[in-house]
């Protein structure tokens, strides 16, 4: 009897799920496409569903080294929400907030959003000071926030411990309208929709060069052969240097490993996102009942996907003090992802030094929340040659010195 890895089975079972057929080629198409994709992810898979949607271009192919969904839309938290400092910032994750809460009716696809509510709580006189900047940036943006005090977040959250030893809560920044959707949904339903509209979502198919004349970008070089395109857009995360890298220009980011983990099951007890920056730890509850907890970075540059033992101890310690509950809870399961950090802790949508390429990365430890209004400002950004949600994210102002600074927005201290 053939033997097949959990992996193979969640693919073929994805492939039948969502509908999608086109995913599954033995060789590279022998067609010239309108724009190539490279990364299956939410990210990548938003921008080719726009790129059809917005502007008509459906000549599309999609091409994922591994499988759809397999890397950072599948291994995150899942958190959605817009309360961040800058204007461009908050543009473009309102943007994304937004798309968040028709998504499931757009692609006709159940992405189980659920606007339950993110606190982000101040723990020091530093973050209230913060946050409550942060509120009145979001009050011009027309982002709807307010800070709250600790009896309002302990009326939000009963299990919390407001009076912990060394990081007393003392308010936090609540977002009503934020919330979570299942990660592996949004994949699936954006892959099933490009299919519909006649692109080609390649797996198992990774690019192992780029290809250009004249300064232009004419193709890609993959494992299935080569595949020729008129435009290219790099998304695919933790990897963006190294396919830069392949086109001849490099990139200002740092690929380094976020760390999450779920608990085993309980009742019903937490049904709102808590962040809690301070200690490095962010919670909420599945579903399914589990807890979801994830923390900040890991302190130096690596491509592990895996999760660490210390790095559970140094999240749930912090945890413990302000839900002393978790003491009491088995870990039930923990992964990492690989996100590409930028030295002002924003995104990078932008074009390239090779024409005809465009690229999207930089989203540190803030990719998922940010998927619909990525694609949607990705594919305006390839279809038009601009986007006014990416004016400010360009590669340039590195160079230019006009920095996108939300080290504090981005949630946890990386």
């Amino acid at each position: 009897m053939k033997k097949y890895s959990v992996f193979a089975v969640a693919r073929e079972a994805m492939r039948h799920h969502t509908g999608w057929t086109r995913a599954w080629r033995d060789a590279a198409p022998k067609k010239r496409y309108d724009a190539i994709i490279i990364g299956a992810g939410g990210h990548g898979l938003a921008t080719a569903y726009y790129l059809g949607k917005n502007f008509g271009i459906t000549n599309v192919a999609i091409l994922e080294k591994g499988w759809l969904g397999g890397g950072n839309t599948g291994r995150n938290t899942t958190i959605i929400r817009s309360n961040y400092l800058q204007d461009a910032s908050a543009a473009i994750y309102e943007k994304s907030r937004s798309l968040y809460e028709t998504m499931s009716q757009d692609l006709n696809y159940n992405v189980m959003f659920s606007p339950r509510g993110v606190i982000m709580l101040a723990q020091t006189e530093h973050e209230v000071r913060g946050y409550k900047r942060t509120a009145h940036a979001n009050m011009l943006q027309g982002v709807t926030t307010e800070f709250i005090g600790p009896e309002k977040v302990k009326q939000l959250v009963p299990i919390i411990n407001l009076d912990g030893p060394r990081y007393p809560v003392l308010g936090g920044l609540w977002q009503a309208r934020g919330g979570t959707a299942r990660h592996d949904a949004v994949a699936w339903g954006y892959a099933r929709a490009c299919s519909d509209m006649g692109m080609d979502v390649i797996q198992r198919c990774e690019v192992t060069g780029i290809r250009s004349e004249g300064g232009k970008v004419t193709g890609v070089s993959t494992t299935r052969g080569d595949i020729a395109c008129d435009k290219l857009g790099m998304v695919v995360a933790g990897h963006s240097g190294h396919l830069a890298d392949m086109a001849g220009f490099r990139m200002p980011i740092e690929s380094v490993a976020l760390q999450a983990l779920v608990s085993e099951p309980i009742k019903p007890c937490m049904d709102v996102v808590v962040m809690a920056n301070t200690v490095h730890g962010y919670m909420s509850q599945s579903d399914k009942g589990e807890m979801v907890i994830g923390g900040g970075t890991d302190g130096y540059n690596n491509y592990t996907q895996r999760g660490s033992f210390h790095h559970i101890e140094e999240t749930v310690r912090a945890l413990i003090e302000t839900f002393p509950m978790v003491s009491r809870l088995k870990m039930l399961r923990q992964w990492g992802g690989i996100v590409d950090v930028t030295g002002d802790r924003s995104p990078i949508l932008s074009k390239t030094p090779v024409d005809g390429i465009f690229i999207n990365c930089g989203w540190g430890t803030g990719g998922f929340k940010a998927i619909p209004g990525s694609g949607w400002a990705m594919a305006e950004l390839m279809a038009k040659g601009r986007s006014p949600l990416t004016d400010a994210f360009g590669l340039e102002r590195f160079t230019e010195g006009r920095f996108i600074d939300e080290s504090v927005a981005a949630g946890v201290a990386h």
